[in-house]
């Protein structure tokens, strides 16, 4: 697998006059949890539409590396409205049951007296070793639990009547559950109570790809983030650390480059 799960070089975006990425180079590490600040307006969640291939930049590349997965949860993300709450989640896992079907579907198979033995105990044996990876003997327990967790409404409730809050949480347990390499939230604790939002942070932290998540919620970033990058007009800015390390180290080269701003007044002046 590539070095970088995704890249940016000398990336620009822009809508209209307003410039959101302006010539920016960035690499993120597979396994990183990093979090994305910035002022209203920084173009914090155009970004992480690059980064999921929902937009394009105006010039420079943004790609995704071969052989990985990406997913992101919007902050108003589309649901299946002819599926229940239930079938909506198990979207994020349908390879997985497909795999379960088959697997089921064999075992009925092998009843019949004219069957291929030898074939089918090889996809069975086949099958066993994918579905023992994805631990997917319990899924119903890890579907259930994950629900519950993210107080999803109940499975069989009409999505098309959920509110915003309960179609985000229904979203984001789906792509929990679909696990992709590179994860992209956009607010994800908004419309969380404490005891999911501790379960979050929880699961984010054993989460085993990389994680690029905005928010406002500084607990979350310190109890999650490992790198901070600051996006200030157009620029990008990356922090090794969690959120209460970020703003030390922003305060301190702030206050550098303060001095560094008034000795070249002074300069200034005493050229004047």
């Amino acid at each position: 697998m590539a070095e970088f799960i995704y890249t940016m070089k000398k990336a620009r975006k822009a809508h209209g006059d307003k410039v959101i990425l302006d010539d920016v180079t960035l690499m993120f590490l597979p396994g990183a949890k990093i979090g994305v600040v910035g002022p209203n307006g920084s173009g914090k969640s155009t970004v992480l539409q690059i980064m999921a291939g929902l937009q394009q930049p105006s010039n420079g590349e943004a790609f995704l590396s071969p052989g990985y997965t990406v997913g992101i949860l919007l902050q108003e993300p589309p649901l299946d409205e002819t599926k229940n709450v239930l079938e909506n989640v198990q979207e994020g896992v349908a390879e997985t049951i497909g795999l379960l079907n088959r697997f089921n579907q064999i075992s009925d198979e092998m009843a019949n007296p004219d069957a291929d033995y030898d074939k089918l105990l090889a996809e069975m044996g086949t099958l066993q070793e994918q579905l023992d990876h994805r631990n997917a003997w319990d899924l119903d327990s890890q579907l259930e639990q994950a629900m519950d967790a993210l107080r999803c409404p109940p499975g069989d409730a009409d999505v098309s009547v959920l509110s915003g809050g309960e179609r985000r949480r229904v979203a984001l347990c789906k792509l929990l559950l679909q696990q992709p390499d590179l994860l992209l939230l956009d607010e994800p604790t908004n419309h969380l109570d404490a005891e999911s939002v501790l379960w979050l942070e929880q699961h984010l932290s054993k989460y085993p790809g990389t994680v690029v998540a905005i928010t406002h919620d500084r607990y979350f970033l310190d109890n999650v983030a490992e790198w901070i990058l600051e996006l200030d007009r157009g620029r990008a800015f990356p922090y090794e650390g969690n959120y209460s390390t970020y703003l030390d180290t922003k305060s301190t080269r702030l206050k550098i480059e303060g001095q560094k701003d008034a000795k070249r007044a002074k300069r200034l002046t005493e050229e004047l």
